[in-house]
């Protein structure tokens, strides 16, 4: 999906038929659970399903078009894992056009492997980039909290430090 797409001020005509179009949404969804590549297009996608329009339809089939074209794409899980747990943030100050909220999401990695992702829009509206990454970069320690705790429980012991990436300077300063 395009970066900065016009999706949800879309005047495009309602579609007819309603449910194929929620057919597919839930089978990318489905999908998603084994491709973290599609959570982005799959967020925005299952955003329009109590009224989608015709431009939504043809993103979902662009979002067809690509898993056909690239179809060994998929988690790959390695076998020397070291164990090591380390997370990927990224956030869009104020992407949604209709709430100005931002798009926001991750990516945990247990040695090579990913672990855990999501995409979301954040519940607040944020007054800077800055806020924004800062309340994500929160999120997603969180959720290597959690992870680590789920591992424990589970009689796996991770020796080493977690680690967490962002490309905003200014939200690692105040973190």
């Amino acid at each position: 999906m395009e970066k900065n797409h016009k999706l949800a001020t879309s005047t495009s005509p309602l579609l007819d038929n309603v449910e194929q179009y929620r057919w597919l949404v839930g089978r990318l969804i489905y999908l998603s659970f084994t491709r973290p590549d599609l959570a982005y297009s799959v967020h925005i996608l299952s955003q329009f399903l109590g009224a989608p329009r015709h431009d939504n339809w043809n993103a979902a089939i662009r979002v067809i078009r690509y898993l056909k074209g690239c179809p060994s794409q998929g988690i790959i899980l390695h076998s020397d894992c070291d164990l090591s747990l380390s997370g990927w943030c990224d956030s869009d100050w104020a992407s949604c056009p209709l709430t100005r909220r931002s798009l926001s999401g991750w990516l945990v990695f247990l040695g090579h492997s990913p672990s855990s992702w999501k995409t979301k829009k954040q519940v607040i509206v944020s007054r800077s980039s800055t806020e924004a990454k800062y309340r994500f970069m929160v999120a997603v320690t969180c959720e290597l909290k959690w992870l680590k705790g789920f591992h424990r429980s589970l009689g796996m012991h991770h020796p080493k430090v977690m680690s967490l990436f962002c490309d905003s300077q200014s939200a690692l300063y105040i973190a």
